[in-house]
């Protein structure tokens, strides 16, 4: 399976490495672990603001996660020297949802990032470890905030 060929099935084109917000690299590898820094929720080139219980659903929330994987994508892409086909597996997620205290659906919410790493790089290589923790905040506001630990070829 060929991700370029899901990926243009899903109709998703790869954004360009962000500029990071802080003293911190988009990216690091040791060995065939890629280790790709948090990306938080963009919409419209703006941080995707909210609060998941308060301002924002578990639906919207899913489609912001589903958002940070695709720039988790594209920064996973930088990292390989950009061919996504040299990643064995997507190792793990950890999601920060920025959400009130009585919100129990972080991992609802971070299954938008799963269900579409999933579909892109199918059921065996796509298959991760994850984590979802509630927050008091993100970042710039954002709703969400996701990082990810792939293995490479």
């Amino acid at each position: 399976m060929c991700i370029y060929d899901q990926l243009q099935a899903l109709n998703i084109e790869l954004p360009p490495v962000r500029t990071p917000a802080a003293a911190y690299a988009p990216f690091a590898q040791t060995g065939q672990l890629v280790f790709i820094s948090g990306h938080t929720a963009s919409k419209n080139g703006q941080p995707w603001t909210g609060k998941l219980g308060k301002t924002m659903d578990t639906a919207e929330g899913q489609q912001a996660a589903r958002s940070v994987a695709i720039d988790l994508m594209g920064t996973l892409q930088a990292a390989v020297g950009g061919d996504l086909n040299r990643v064995k597996r997507i190792v793990k997620l950890m999601s920060l949802v920025n959400s009130t205290e009585d919100f129990t659906e972080q991992h609802l919410v971070t299954n938008g990032a799963s269900e579409l790493l999933a579909q892109v790089f199918g059921p065996d290589k796509g298959a991760h470890a994850r984590s979802a923790f509630g927050v008091a905040q993100v970042p710039r506001g954002a709703c969400v905030e996701i990082e990810l630990i792939a293995e490479v070829e």
